[in-house]
This record gives C-alpha cells, sequence and structure tokens, in this order.
C-alpha cells in the first residue's frame, strides 16, 4: 500500500505528465558523437536475428544505456506526427561494425528496423571510444504501446538492450492540440421533441476533413442505434439533424474526424431522461412470463407489486425482489390481473407500470352475497384456473392474518363459481380474501367491511328488488298518462266531426232518437 505523500507525487507527476510539451524538430535522422561518422539504413534484421559468442575481449557492457522519447514534427501549424527519439551509448572496438535499433508495436506485432554503421577509419582512428547515437525517424502513433531492442553488430549473445515505451495519449495537453487524430471536434445540440430530431453542430475539427456525426446507446461501448450522417470537409458550416425514437440516459451524440484511428468524442445529455426505461415490458401468454428488459444500463430493483387503489402505494407481493444491473428481469407463472404490476425502484425514486391495466388480457373477478346464514363468495374467471378464499382478520394494508380454513375451487369460461362460508362474519377488521393458486405470483384481493346482514336478504337482492319496484311504477305512469292523451284526442276528434259536440252529448242525442222511434207497448 502506498503511503499518502507518495500517492500524492505521483498525482503531481501523472498531472504534470499531462501537461509536458514535446520536444520539435524540423527533420528527423541519425545523429553520433563529435568526430564519429556514422549512418543509417533500413534494415530486415533477420540476417542479424540470430547471435554469435562473443570474444573473450568483448565486455558485456559495450552497450552502455538506452534512453526513449517523444518528438513532435509539425508542418503548417497544426499538422504534427510524432516520432521516437532512441538515444544509445556503447564502445567501439574492433569487434563491433554498428548498431542495429528495431521497435515492435505490441498492439499490432509490426516491426521496423534499422541499422548504424561506423566508418572503418573511424574505429582505428579513434580505437576504443564512447559514441553517443540518437535516431528519431521511427514515427509512432498516439498512445502506441511500443518495444524497442538495441543490439550490436554482428549480434553477439547476451550483448543487447531493450526497453518497453507507451506513446503519450491525447490527454496530454500538447499531443491533444496539435496531433490530428486527436481532433475530436467539439459538439453543440438542439432537441425537437416534437419531430424527435436532435440538431447537431460541430465546431473545433480537423480542417478539411469529413466529419461523422452519429447516435448511439453507451453500454461497454456506444451501440449504433442506425441515426448518422457524413459531414463533408468542403463544407464551411458542419450540422446536421439525427432522428431518434426514444430520449434514453445512454443516448449519446458521438462525432469523430474522417481519419484512421481518430479519436472520439461522445455528448450524453439525457442522463435523466429515465421515464421511458421502465415502458419494455412484455408477456408471453404460453409460458406464463413476464419479463423487463433495460433498454440502458441501469442499477434497479424490480418488484411485482398489488395495485390497491389509484393514488395509493403499490404494495409489493412477497418474494418478488430483484436487483437488476443491466440484464433481463423474469417471472415465470404470472397472473393476469389488472392490479398486478411491476415496481421499479432506482436512487432517484420510484416508478410503477401495470401492463395489464388495459383489458387485453384474461381477468378474473371475486364478489360476496348474504345467502341463508351464510357468507357467498364467488369467482368468475374467462379462463380456468384455481382460486382459494380464506376468512381473514387484516392488521395492515398489506397483509390479512387467516381466522378459518381456506376453500378451494376452479373456475373458468366465464361461468360463476360459488363457494359458501358459514358462520357470521361481520366487521370492520374481518375480510374475505381470494387469490390463484395455479400461478406462482397473484394478486389476493380482498372484501372488507362485511355488514351483518345474514338473517336479511343480501345487499345485492336489496338492490335488485328497488329496481323492480321503481321499474313497475315507472310502467304504471307511463300507461297513465298514455291513457289520458288518448281520451283527449279522442274528444278533440269527435268535436271536430260532429260541430263541436262532445262525445258524451252525442251518445245522449242518439239515446233519445232511438227511445222516441221506438213501437209503443200501448
Amino acid at each position: 500500500m502506498l503511503s499518502v505523500d507518495t500517492q500524492i507525487l505521483l498525482v503531481i507527476i501523472l498531472g504534470a505528465s499531462d501537461c509536458q510539451i514535446i520536444p520539435r524538430i524540423e527533420e528527423c535522422g541519425l545523429k553520433c558523437s563529435q568526430g564519429f561518422h556514422c549512418k543509417s539504413k533500413p534494415s530486415t534484421g533477420i540476417f542479424n536475428s540470430f547471435c554469435r559468442d562473443a570474444p573473450a575481449s568483448l565486455s558485456s557492457t559495450v552497450l552502455k544505456s538506452m534512453k526513449l522519447s517523444t518528438m513532435m514534427k509539425c508542418v503548417q501549424g497544426n499538422q504534427c506526427s510524432l516520432h521516437l527519439s532512441i538515444k544509445g551509448t556503447l564502445h567501439l572496438d574492433e569487434n563491433i561494425r554498428g548498431l542495429e535499433i528495431c521497435f515492435l508495436s505490441v498492439d499490432t506485432q509490426q516491426s521496423q528496423c534499422v541499422s548504424v554503421r561506423f566508418s572503418r577509419k573511424t574505429n582505428k582512428k579513434l580505437g576504443r571510444r564512447k559514441v553517443h547515437v540518437q535516431f528519431n525517424c521511427f514515427e509512432v502513433n498516439v498512445a502506441q504501446h511500443i518495444y524497442v531492442t538495441m543490439k550490436t553488430i554482428p549480434n553477439y549473445c547476451e550483448v543487447k538492450l531493450s526497453q518497453e515505451y507507451y506513446v503519450e495519449d491525447c490527454r496530454n495537453n500538447d499531443v491533444g492540440k496539435h496531433i490530428p487524430v486527436c481532433f475530436a471536434g467539439k459538439l453543440d445540440y438542439n432537441v425537437d421533441r416534437v419531430r424527435k430530431t436532435i440538431s447537431v453542430i460541430v465546431s473545433n475539427f480537423l480542417q478539411g476533413h469529413d466529419y461523422y456525426v452519429r447516435l448511439c446507446h453507451k453500454w461497454f461501448t456506444c451501440e449504433d442505434v442506425g441515426s448518422f450522417a457524413l459531414l463533408k470537409g468542403t463544407e464551411s458550416l458542419k450540422s446536421t439533424s439525427l432522428q431518434y425514437s426514444q430520449l434514453l440516459p445512454c443516448l449519446c451524440i458521438e462525432g469523430w474526424s474522417a481519419i484512421p484511428d481518430a479519436r472520439r468524442t461522445q455528448l450524453c445529455p439525457f442522463k435523466n431522461d429515465t421515464e421511458a426505461l421502465w415502458d419494455n415490458i412484455a408477456y408471453n401468454p404460453a409460458t406464463q412470463t413476464l419479463a423487463w428488459e433495460p433498454a440502458c444500463p441501469v442499477s434497479v430493483t424490480v418488484n411485482l407489486c398489488r395495485l390497491t387503489k389509484l393514488n395509493d402505494p403499490c404494495v409489493e407481493l412477497q418474494n418478488s425482489s430483484i436487483t437488476a444491473p443491466e440484464k433481463q428481469v423474469k417471472y415465470s407463472r404470472v397472473d393476469t390481473h389488472p392490479r398486478l404490476c411491476m415496481k421499479f425502484t432506482t436512487k432517484q425514486g420510484s416508478w410503477v407500470r401495470c401492463p395489464f391495466a388495459h383489458g387485453t388480457f384474461p381477468a378474473w373477478k371475486m364478489g360476496i352475497a348474504a345467502r341463508a346464514e351464510k357468507i357467498q363468495i364467488s369467482f368468475t374467471s374467462q379462463t380456468m384456473a384455481q382460486f382459494s378464499a380464506l376468512v381473514c382478520n387484516k392488521t395492515q394494508m398489506s397483509s390479512c392474518n387467516s381466522v378459518g380454513t381456506h376453500h378451494s375451487v376452479s373456475a373458468g369460461d366465464s361461468h360463476i363459481t360459488n363457494v359458501n362460508i358459514s358462520g357470521e362474519i361481520c366487521g370492520s377488521e374481518l375480510c374475505i380474501q381470494g387469490w390463484r393458486t395455479d400461478v406462482d405470483y397473484s394478486v389476493p384481493l380482498q372484501i372488507c367491511d362485511i355488514k351483518c346482514t345474514l338473517s336479511s336478504p343480501s345487499e345485492d337482492d336489496d338492490e335488485n328488488s328497488l329496481k323492480i319496484i321503481l321499474l313497475t311504477a315507472m310502467i304504471l305512469i307511463l300507461l297513465t298518462t298514455m291513457t289520458l292523451l288518448g281520451h283527449k284526442m279522442l274528444t278533440v276528434f269527435y268535436r271536430k266531426k260532429h260541430g263541436g259536440s262532445s262525445p258524451a252529448q252525442i251518445i245522449r242525442q242518439s239515446f233519445s232518437t232511438r227511445v222516441k222511434s221506438a213501437p209503443s207497448l200501448h
């Protein structure tokens, strides 16, 4: 374990390295100590790959040291490239004609070698002399992992230097400002929620090069979602509109220059848009499986719960809690009751979704009625199912302790199936609870506050009787009204036909006429 002072020192050193200015060179090349004549040429490294035994007069320290660093070569301001600077020191004698320097890219396994030769005149003239060599023509990439070796020519066994090296990455300010692959660009955006488009404007990009912009979902990598645009380098204003389907917390805007190994920049501005995460719920009727799959990586606890009333909390079902960081959640053998819901809980809050609340799935109902000294519980189900019912003592909203025996019954095909429970069952604390027993997760329904009306007709019967009385009264009123209306219309009709005489007057006149015309009895 590092001490606190050591950790602080490392932070200071690493921080300083990120701001370190890379030395500049105008041209790459080979340099040797003053008075020495040397030249370089590319080498395949094959002929010098096999070593030979060193002569007894050759010291194993003939190669004294090797130092690696990064150089920067710039053309036209910001058009710069990185080069590996290799400095070595060796002791010349008659057994050494030169050096071979090789570097291997650990990432790609590609290698380059160069041989450095010293003229024989120089060797004879200077004898055993120490010579410093610097070569800086190996071009390297940002953040490249390199393995460098330095050997003598000829290659003597056990006479070799080797070293690992990491090229600075784009976090170095000097590299980030001058190396093209680090020009990721700056992204600005505007969201049109009505048209579901994101307008992206790119600035601070590599001039004269095309630029890519896309939308992606950020998991371990940023996964493409299909919305993509290529901005031409010839255009003065780089802007585009990208279409999205949902604003999700992992929806990001990504941009990069159209050059090999270009650095990418990402903008993920919708981290608080979590509402749409909880809608991706699916139910498979064949397996009775309820599943939710996150559209974004999220640390969430999922529960099944029972919705009691519209504005009340959703009561969690026992043994249904699942902690789901970035994976699918499944519940098997689930009841499709409208009150069965899924509850999602994160550090930001809780959300409830009820996938069966829209009436598109089979549901069951439970009812109650009083019948001659007993309570009758009825179950109605569209599909065949097993149910249980019991009398319980309600202690709190989510629990109901049994005070009687279980009653089991089957129901289906939308027919009503009844269960009779004997005894006086009434009061504010007693409830009838019913639930499905042929599934693993069912919503228990409760009927409480049962009135003590066992010896009298049930509330449903009273309601039906009242409806019959009201209907009979309405029919009688309707018949009376029609009779009066018919009598009135008949009176008007006769008056018009007989010159204003009423039907009663007409009847009396007719009767008088008949009496007068009748034959006398005398």
